[in-house]
């Protein structure tokens, strides 16, 4: 039997308990979230560091305690560059950057009497885990773009690297500024939500898109370059790691157009042997990212 915590940090905390017999753990019990009101996407933005451990070691302490069995992992997924427990950069969570997390929230955790094995992961990579575990490919390797605030490049499993796909260079533009990294002509800087409303000083996303709709002139060049932007990354990915299943998820992803996506993708990937690709669109789910940092953290001996 298994016993295991996951939980994701984003814009919001979301946390669950992974139990049952091993190769067929699920999710037990219900799914704790922070703040309470989904649509609140600013809370965790400039809060200190030590009121956000406390906020996840206060989650972990809830699950652990509505079980009698003993936690053998937790697994904590945030946005960013994470290696060896350390979050060297994260645009998204300014805070965290620079943190050595794992060993700090082990700490803050073992206060509560809680002294299992705790691993910090990417919040893409543990989407990718728990989308590799819900379809029996934990032995497969899995790819998945999340689509939010930030945009996410996760894969499983696990490889040493930085794996920042939303920073993939996908325009030479020199006046494409608007990634949350500073960085110039980054798929993050066309995707991510700030950008696009650094975009449209005067829209909100869903507007630009409704605009596009509707016929505006401006607003439908800009879906078509967010498209391009994305097959682009893609295409990068797919030559540099070979084809395969690639997913999409996250709450932007409302805003893709799976046939307008694979329009673009195909010319730009040409040589036969990296054709055998597929794209698959899904709706958000957090309980996939839980999920999978909670897989995550049981097998860190393979990562």
């Amino acid at each position: 039997m298994t016993n295991a915590i996951g939980v994701v940090v984003t814009e919001h905390i979301v946390a669950g308990r992974l139990a049952g017999p091993i190769g067929q753990q699920e999710l037990a019990g219900e799914i704790l979230r922070f703040p309470e009101d989904p649509n609140d996407s600013e809370a965790l933005i400039g809060l200190p560091t030590n009121e956000l451990y406390d906020l996840i070691a206060n989650l972990i302490v809830e699950l652990a305690s509505a079980s009698h069995d003993p936690i053998l992992a937790i697994g904590v997924a945030v946005p960013g560059i994470v290696r060896h427990g350390i979050v060297e950069d994260s645009p998204n969570l300014a805070q965290i950057k620079g943190e050595r997390m794992a060993e700090a929230l082990t700490a803050v955790v073992a206060r509560h009497g809680i002294h299992a094995p705790l691993h910090v992961l990417n919040d893409a990579d543990a989407v990718a885990a728990g989308l590799a575990a819900k379809r029996g490919y934990l032995d497969k390797l899995t790819r998945v773009w999340t689509l939010g605030n930030g945009i996410g490049y996760g894969r499983w499993p696990i490889s040493d690297g930085v794996w920042e796909g939303g920073h993939t260079v996908v325009s030479l533009d020199p006046k494409e500024r608007f990634c949350g990294c500073g960085g110039v002509g980054h798929l993050e800087g066309i995707m991510g939500n700030r950008a696009m409303r650094l975009r449209f000083l005067d829209m909100e996303p869903e507007e630009v898109f409704a605009a596009a709709k509707a016929g505006d002139p401006r607003c439908r060049d800009f879906v078509e370059l967010w498209h391009r932007a994305l097959a682009a990354a893609t295409a990068t990915a797919i030559h540099l790691g070979g084809p395969g299943r690639f997913y999409y998820t996250g709450l932007n992803i409302r805003f893709l157009d799976k046939s307008l996506l694979r329009e673009l993708l195909e010319p730009m990937v040409k040589m036969s042997p990296l054709q055998n690709y597929s794209i698959e669109l899904l709706p958000e789910d957090a309980r996939t990212a839980i999920l999978g940092a909670a897989v995550a953290a049981l097998r860190a001996d393979s990562w």
